[in-house]
């Protein structure tokens, strides 16, 4: 396929420039042709005519043509290389030079004795055209002009008299040339012509190959390096070496290889996350389970060890849980409930459930006491693991004995929860990824053990549902902080009623309520009267 695609480019622009060589060269010939005819023509008529201007100073009909006008003839005929006679009314010819039917057909030429008279007839009218085969006088194609011949007593008096003096011809000149000689002098300028078009066409041919070449050449690459993505090797790139569309076509290959690759590397890094995430706990559970049944662990500590056991059932659940939501999210079928709750309780129970390993770190929590009550309007168990996951990764990446501050904020249209917590920091390189399904900054899985990746994703998703969106600051060695906010529901406008001198705000519903026809007002004040009685 690709081959015959670059057979094809070649082949069909190889094809428009030949059909433009023939165009070209067939007009080219036609307008060449015509111009050369008429320029013969128009020679030959003109010194036919000087020719005949000449003869006619001369008594010829009587006397004879002298010999100094016979080489005047020839010279005319060697310098033009046409044949010029002369006739007689009756078309006798009484002489001539034929330097061009010499030239071309050599000694057997025999010269014309006698012309048609209606020919000569017609030349001595005014004048005379035959092309080809149709001259009237030749056997072979020639071009011939014919001019009317006066005598010299009639040429004296008609000048004598003015233009209104007519003029009697006594006989006609007439210039003839060989078609052959035109067909000659046309051969060799398409001679020419093909050469150079022969020369300007294997020139285009290598030109265009070799730009189809190349043009080709960018698309053969990226055909080879999806080849190589189906079968798992997302490291070939394509050269970009122009700034078209071929190049920005292969730009935008490169970086979708480059999603390709992250999105490989992520699922790699997910299926050997979540392995170990599964088989972690219920490696867990098993040992402990059948320690409890064999007896090996004594039945005073049965207690502690299925309390673990417990923890580690919860811990399955939350990543069972995350899995769900995960493909529901990419499903498109996470559907919010919303209603209005406090968000700032939702941070302090949250916090509440953490309360072990903040001991266990002695981390200093600040801010708690200071919040205020913020109704949010959204779905309380989705933010509710936005928060536990926010506070979640806090407690886990704060160092010992550091901070976590909480801050919850009423703005025009918004209500910001800012999370910062104090510890080794995100690198400035990673913050653009944090939110990326499957990315980890922990790799080596020193401080997250547990995590897979997803919690931010989540996170991020869950608030952008809402129509929010969640920032991250960090500054490594010091702190981090995340800041989400929730938009605030638009309220209905409201109109103003005035009742006497005070203003009364009345929403628009209920304005519209207040407004109904009295009928319906009445029918309730009917219905009340039963019960009145």
């Amino acid at each position: 396929m690709q081959k015959s695609l670059f057979g094809k480019y070649l082949r069909v622009t190889m094809v428009i420039v030949l059909a433009s060589f023939i165009v070209l060269g067939s007009v080219m010939m036609f307008v060449f042709s015509q111009y050369t005819k008429s320029d013969k023509r128009k020679l030959l008529m003109q010194n036919a005519s000087s020719m005949a201007s000449i003869t006619s100073s001369v008594d010829i009909t009587n006397n004879g043509a002298p010999e100094l006008l016979k080489i005047f003839v020839r010279t005319f005929s060697l310098n033009i290389d046409a044949d010029i006679f002369v006739t007689d009314l009756e078309g006798n010819v009484l002489f001539g030079a034929y330097a061009n039917s010499t030239s071309n057909i050599g000694a057997n030429f025999t010269p014309q004795t006698q012309i048609s008279a209606d020919i000569v007839k017609c030349a001595s009218e005014g004048s005379y055209t035959g092309d080809g085969r149709k001259n009237g006088i030749y056997d072979t194609p020639y071009y011939v002009v014919g001019v009317p011949l006066y005598s010299a007593a009639e040429t004296s008096s008609s000048e004598a008299g003015g233009e209104n003096s007519a003029r009697v011809p006594v006989g006609a000149v007439f210039a003839a040339m060989n078609a052959a000689s035109l067909t000659e002098y046309q051969f060799a300028a398409l001679q020419m012509f093909l050469i150079a078009a022969a020369a300007a066409f294997i020139l285009a041919f290598v030109v265009v190959g070799l730009f189809s070449y190349r043009l080709v050449k960018p698309l053969r690459q990226m055909s080879a390096a999806a080849k190589s993505f189906g079968d798992g090797d997302f490291s070939i790139r394509v050269p970009v070496t122009s700034n078209d569309e071929i190049g920005q076509l292969a730009t935008a290959f490169n970086n979708m290889a480059d999603s390709l690759s992250g999105s490989e590397s992520m699922n790699r890094s997910f299926v050997a996350n979540v392995s170990h995430e599964l088989k972690t706990p219920m490696t867990t559970i098993a040992g402990f389970i059948d320690g409890i049944l064999d007896g090996t662990i004594p039945p005073e500590r049965q207690s502690h060890y299925l309390h673990i056991v417990s923890d580690e059932v919860k811990r399955l659940s939350r990543l069972v849980r995350t899995m769900l939501n995960l493909s529901r999210i990419d499903n498109g079928e996470l559907k919010l409930r919303p209603n209005d709750f406090d968000i700032s309780e939702t941070v302090l129970s949250t916090v509440l459930t953490f309360e072990k390993s903040i001991d266990e770190k002695k981390i200093d929590i600040r801010g708690l006491d200071t919040l205020q009550p913020m109704q949010v309007h959204g779905d309380e168990d989705l933010l509710h693991q936005v928060v536990y996951n926010l506070v979640e990764n806090a407690v886990k990446f704060t160092n010992t004995e550091g901070y976590i501050s909480f801050n919850v904020s009423d703005s025009i249209d918004r209500i910001v929860v800012t999370i910062e917590n104090s510890g080794s920091g995100i690198q400035s390189d990673e913050l653009p990824r944090v939110f990326e399904k499957f990315y980890k900054t922990d790799k080596s899985r020193s401080q997250d053990k547990n995590g897979m990746g997803l919690g931010l994703y989540l996170v991020r998703t869950i608030i952008k549902l809402h129509g929010g969106d969640i920032s991250v600051s960090s500054v490594v060695n010091e702190y981090t902080r995340f800041s989400f906010y929730i938009p605030k529901p638009q309220e209905p406008p409201k109109l103003k009623y005035n009742t006497g001198s005070i203003p009364v705000t009345v929403p628009v519903e209920d304005a519209v309520i207040s407004e109904r026809p009295k009928k319906e007002h009445h029918g309730h004040k009917d219905n009340k009267e039963p019960d009145q009685k």
